[in-house]
């Protein structure tokens, strides 16, 4: 079959039109995914602030845009946030985690969190939030990247675990925390998170 110039200019234009949607496509991407114990103690010495457990480091994921905003746009995308309560103090003492966003390059306070939900007991809590309706969203800038991430543990007013009176319902805890980034226009797809257990949702 011998194609005209015309329908190779075609072809050729459709395949690079699949090949940039193949390539800019990344529906999302698993930000961290950390299992650890928290005890009390580890909440009066963790430095700088007490009651944060740091992401850091290799913690993250290494291949997480530098830039959030292009080519696939995650800044105005959803995060799915998945804790997972494997231990907690007996009397379901209500309790949740600010998940805040430190980038690289931020403005005015400098970072931004989200929460994971209230919650009573062990097991799965999930929940999907916009990325530009979390608090002090636009004090990232997010074309510069995320370098690292604080997760602090409160009580169910806002009030960090280890100045409570009574810290024995909080610690010690044992959480795993996921977090996955979600594209603009895109919908979470937990078959694409590897090792996650299919436990209801809380």
């Amino acid at each position: 079959m011998i194609l005209t110039m015309q329908s190779r200019i075609l072809l050729i234009s459709l395949f690079l039109f699949c090949l940039g949607a193949t390539l800019t496509r990344a529906d999302q991407f698993v930000l961290f995914d950390v299992t650890f114990t928290f005890t009390q103690e580890d909440a009066l010495n963790s430095k700088p602030n007490q009651s944060h457990y740091y992401v850091k480091g290799d913690m993250l994921n290494a291949a997480r845009p530098k830039d959030w905003t292009a080519p696939v746009d995650y800044r105005n995308g959803t995060v799915h946030v998945r804790l997972e309560v494997l231990e907690k103090p007996a009397g379901d003492q209500p309790t949740t985690w600010s998940v805040c966003y430190i980038p690289y390059k931020g403005q005015n306070h400098g970072y931004g969190c989200i929460g994971t939900g209230v919650y009573k007991t062990t097991g799965v809590h999930e929940k999907d939030l916009d990325m530009t309706t979390f608090w002090q969203n636009n004090d990232i800038l997010w074309d510069q990247g995320i370098k690292e991430m604080h997760l602090v543990i409160k009580d169910d007013h806002n009030l960090h675990a280890h100045k409570r009176p009574d810290p024995e319902k909080f610690f010690a805890t044992k959480v795993r925390m996921t977090l996955v980034q979600v594209s603009k226009g895109a919908k979470y797809d937990p078959s694409k998170v590897p090792g996650l257990t299919a436990v209801k949702p809380n």
